[in-house]
Formats: structure tokens, sequence, C-alpha cells
């Protein structure tokens, strides 16, 4: 029989409070960032942080991983070397890199994850990673189902891939419009999220098509009624985004998850890669937490809809409709409950996001700070769920199961614990005992005391008592007896645990094109020095360092023709006069299509 499929639920930790909930909640694993070289430099920690988040995490033997993947300059090669060295020592069990400088560095045998940032979209690229030692592949957000069978077919890694969280709307590490625009590079951790701003859309006559809007800023992402394709289809680590959100939602994202993978890891073929289960003390929904609404993105092909065009920023869950408005108060219909101190909001006239606060509740009627700009028949959602929030702020309760036997004689006490990973432990007391009491009453009280874990890692599932004649123990005595042997299991737990290694052995596997561009972000002499290694030429180094002329600002599976009805192939008799342009600030960005392989590229 072939072994069991590790499965893993990864999730983003801002910092260690926030990494810590995510390991409360089920997280298999975590990934979080020092304080330089991380993708989202808001997002950075101190190591003594890192370590402590990493001790919390391998009691339940979950991981943490080191988000160390932005664009490395020369000056800063022997900074990253000694951080990845630092984590290591720290206990990190892998770093996620975008730059392949890493690869070049004398490094302790720390497992390497190839960045989204890398752009892993096709079987060769992907194998290619795999070849040159990674130990596991992010891919790419934009692929299909299909897709993702094709790079499991070809590849033995490890293979990561997004299911929820916002979207960036470039191909992860080749958007260089924050860059141009504002010299705040995605790329080094410092995007200021430009595809989020408002534009109008022109034609070739000047037309304006559509007047302030959203045109690039995406619908979040949620996979979570695709979990069992993406299982088949081969991912392995089934990542949540979010490097900058707040505790609640990721207690709320994390515990959703965990709900619906283990509803899906019951047979065989798969297997959770953490121990311990949680006792989740409320009723997980996405949308109740930070939601711009979702999407599938491209997994069953390409939707009629990517886009949130009036906002960019969260509107939650919908909840019900206007029936009837009145000064300072209002009558909805819907199937939510609203609770005092909730956010709403909705679309003015205009289609601007407007907001207001619920006073009190009475039934339909909903007493609030403000109505301006409602209108009978508006849309309302709930973007702050004040009920929820306070579910939120209790903490979970992770525990692993563990199984006690304890065997009396009138010289011998031995007290053993087994958990479900099979890790055991034994205490053992030697002295005189004389029966005493009734069997019944005093077994009783021995299991009562030895299923109080109090607040260890565990819950006890089993007790099985050797005790005839009756020995009787004092409730002191039975409960350190407890704490003793709990701990020596903990102990053992650490003793017994995996860590995970990797020696990176330099070779010459060809990589699948003969050139590089500016999009493989090269910015230092190793990074050179890699692709020259593989037979790679690098025809333009990074955007970053020199601005090309014919780079584009992004390219993008993304298409606003298809996003507003115009797309050539789905409506070939309408068209629009081109090329079509950007307006934001008085700033023109071209756009050019490339119907062919369904993209969209900003043009300099």
């Amino acid at each position: 029989m072939e072994p069991a499929s590790i499965i893993e639920l990864l999730s983003p930790a801002k910092d260690y409070h926030v990494g810590k909930a995510a390991i409360d909640c089920g997280a298999d694993a975590v990934y979080i960032a020092a304080q330089r070289f991380g993708a989202r430099e808001a997002a950075g920690n101190a190591m003594a942080d890192i370590e402590r988040l990493i001790r919390y995490a391998h009691r339940y033997y979950a991981k943490v991983y080191l988000a160390l993947n932005t664009m490395l300059y020369d000056h800063e090669l022997e900074a990253a070397r000694t951080l990845a060295v630092e984590a290591w020592q720290a206990g990190i069990d892998a770093v996620i890199v975008q730059d392949m400088a890493l690869l070049e560095m004398n490094l302790p045998p720390v497992p390497l994850f190839a960045s989204t940032q890398t752009h892993n979209a096709t079987p060769e690229k992907v194998k290619f990673l795999q070849d040159v030692g990674f130990r596991r592949v992010i891919l790419a957000r934009e692929l299909s189902l299909e897709q993702i069978r094709r790079i499991r077919q070809c590849t033995e890694v490890d293979l990561e891939f997004f299911v929820h969280g916002a979207l960036c709307v470039c191909y992860s590490g080749q958007c260089y419009l924050s860059e141009a625009l504002t010299g705040r590079s995605a790329n080094r951790g410092a995007c200021a999220q430009p595809c989020r701003n408002t534009y109008d859309l022109l034609d070739a006559t000047g037309r304006v098509l559509v007047k302030d809007k959203h045109l690039l800023s995406p619908l979040d992402l949620n996979l979570s009624r695709s979990l069992p394709e993406l299982l088949q289809a081969g991912v392995t680590s089934f990542k949540i985004e979010g490097r900058l959100k707040n505790e609640s939602y990721v207690k709320n994202t994390v515990s959703h998850y965990r709900q619906q993978l283990d509803a899906l890891l019951t047979g065989t073929l798969y297997k959770k890669a953490s121990s311990g289960s949680v006792a989740h003390f409320f009723t997980p929904n996405p949308a109740s937490t930070f939601s711009r609404g979702f999407t599938g993105y491209f997994l069953h092909g390409r939707p009629n809809r990517l886009a949130s065009f009036h906002t960019a920023k969260a509107v939650g869950e919908e909840i019900g409709v206007v029936t009837a408005l009145h000064p300072g108060h209002l009558y909805y219909k819907g199937s939510a409950v609203l609770h005092n101190a909730d956010g709403l909001c909705f679309f003015d006239r205009r289609d601007r996001l407007c907001g207001t606060k619920v006073n009190k509740v009475e039934g339909e009627k909903v007493f609030v700070q403000s109505t301006q700009g409602l209108q009978v028949g508006a849309v309302l959602y709930r973007n702050y769920d004040h009920a929820f929030e306070k579910q939120l702020q209790h903490p979970a309760m992770r525990t692993i199961a563990v199984d006690l036997w304890f065997t009396a004689t009138a010289s011998h006490i031995r007290l053993a614990a087994r958990d479900e990973d099979g890790v055991e432990a034994e205490l053992s007391v030697f002295d005189s005992f004389s029966p005493a009491g009734d069997l019944g009453k005093i077994n009783r009280g021995i299991a009562a005391q030895l299923e109080k874990t109090g607040n260890t890692i565990f819950k006890v599932r089993r007790i099985t008592l050797q005790n005839d004649p009756a020995y009787f123990f004092p409730v002191s005595t039975l409960n350190q007896w407890r704490r003793d042997l709990l701990a020596l299991l903990e102990t053992a737990r650490e003793q017994q645990r995996q860590r995970p290694q990797a020696v990176l052995e330099p070779n010459a596997v060809p990589y699948p094109d003969a050139t590089v561009d500016y999009r493989a972000n090269v910015a230092n002499a190793l990074a050179q020095q890699f692709y020259a290694r593989h037979g790679v030429a690098v025809a333009a180094p990074a955007f970053e360092t020199a601005h090309p002329q014919e780079a584009h600002y992004m390219r993008t599976k993304y298409c606003l023709k298809h996003e507003l009805g115009y797309c050539p192939k789905q409506n070939p008799g309408k068209a629009l006069p081109e090329p079509l342009f950007l307006l934001n600030n008085g700033r023109k960005i071209e756009l050019a299509f490339d119907c062919k392989n369904c993209e969209m590229a900003l043009v300099m």
C-alpha cells in the first residue's frame, strides 16, 4: 500500500501572536518574515519572536517557514545568508526564497521552497526547480486544475497552492507597476498596491469608457469548495494568504479550512501534517472577516467576473436588502441577524461604498448612525460582525490525544502514556503500598485525577487501570504523577520530532529556456552565476536596476476586455478602438492584449 500523502494547512503569521493563534486553530504550519527580506516589509519580526513561535509550533509537530522572498542586491547577500543561518539555528523548518542567489550560498541544511514570485506555472519550470534542489514549489495562483495535474504528473516535489486570500492581479514576481509609478518595488517587499487604485479606461479616440473605477482590483480567492479536486490533482500544502491580516481573520480562516480539510482526511490516502485536534468555539465563516467578495480565479477556467470595480475595500457578507427607510432607522429583509455595534456598508446611487454603524436592533427594524446615501432596495453588507468578533476573542483549544495506563502493586506504581503519534513515556514509583477501601470508588477517583490535563497540550482519550486490590493514593500525589508523566511525554515528543533537512548539491541541470530577461529579477552576481551554471544567458537585469524601456509594467491573465464584455473570442462583433489606456492622476498607461494566450499587459 502506498504511504499516505502528508497534507498541510499553511497559515500566514504577521507576528508571534497571530502565528500562535493560527497553530491553536489547527494550522499545520505558518510562514513568517524576519525584519528584512520579506515580501511584506510591514510584517517583519525579531528573530527572538520567530524562535518563540517555532518552539510553540513544534510542540504540535507543526512547522514554521521563514519568508526570505525578496529580490536581493549584491550588498545584501551576506546579510541574507546570515539571516538564513540564524533562522536555522532558531529551529526554522524551511526558507521561502525568490532570489536564486540563495542556492549559490554556503547554507546550513535548511530546506528551500521556491516562492510563487519565481512564477512557477509550467511542468518544465517546476521540474527544473525540483532538480536544482528545492523541496517545495509554490505554484502560480493562475493555474487551472488541469495545469496542476500536468505539473504533478511530471514532478515529485511538494506542491503548495494558494486557496484563500487577496489576489495579485499580475503574475507574482513579475509586477513592476508600483516600482515604475512610486519607486516602491513589489519584489523588494514595498508594493504600494497601485492595482487597488481607481482608473479611467479610455479608447484610442480618447473617449472615456469607464470612469473612476477599480479596474485592476480582483476579488479575494476562496477555494474551500475545491479542496477535494486540489487534493486529487496533487496539491499537498494549502496556503492562506495574508501576512498583514489580523488575528481575527487568521483564526476564522484557518478554522474554516481546518474543518473542511479534516472532513476529507478520514481515509488512508491522506494524513494531516501535524498533531492534535481543535475544539472550535465558533462556526467559521470566511465572509465574516476581511473579504472583498470571493472568486475561484482560474481554477475551473476563466470566470465571468474577477474584479471588484466599485471598491477595493472589504465589503464583508451580504446580509439583506433595505425594504423601508426612515430618519435614523431602516427596515431590511434577510437571513442574517444583526447586532448592536455591527458595521454595515452599501453602495449609493453613484456606486460609491458607504458605511454606517448599528446602534440598536428591534427585529427587522435597525437603528443606525446615519442613513445618508441609503435607498430602498440597496443591498446591505456587514463588514463588521460585533458578536462574531467577540467569539473570536476566546482562545482556541488544540490538544493531542493521549492514552494512559495505571498499574499498581504492593511495591510498584507504573504510569505510562502513548499519544496519537505513538510517542511513549513512562513513570515508575517504588514504595510500599497497602490496599484500602472500595475498589470501584478508588479507581473512579484515580481516573478523575488522571484525566485532568489542565493547561498541557494533551487530552486524555482512554485510561486503563490495573489496581486490584484497591490501593489508595492522595489526590495531590496522583496530580503530581500525572504532571510528571505528561512532562516526560512532551520531552519525548521533542526528542523524537523529525527535523526536515536538505543539503544542496549544486548541479548543471539545464534551464527550460536559453535566456531570461528582466522578469527573472536578477539583481546580483550570485543569481547571475546560478543562471550561467544552468546554461542561461541573462538578457536583461532586474527591472528595478535599470527600468528597461521595452519592459511591461505587468502581464496578467486577468483581461479588462473580457471583464467588460469585449472579448473578441466571446463577442467577435463587439470591438473597441484600440489601443486602450488606463488613466490615473494624469498618468496614462497603455494596455496591450495577447488574445492568443488570453493575457493583458500594461506597457510603458
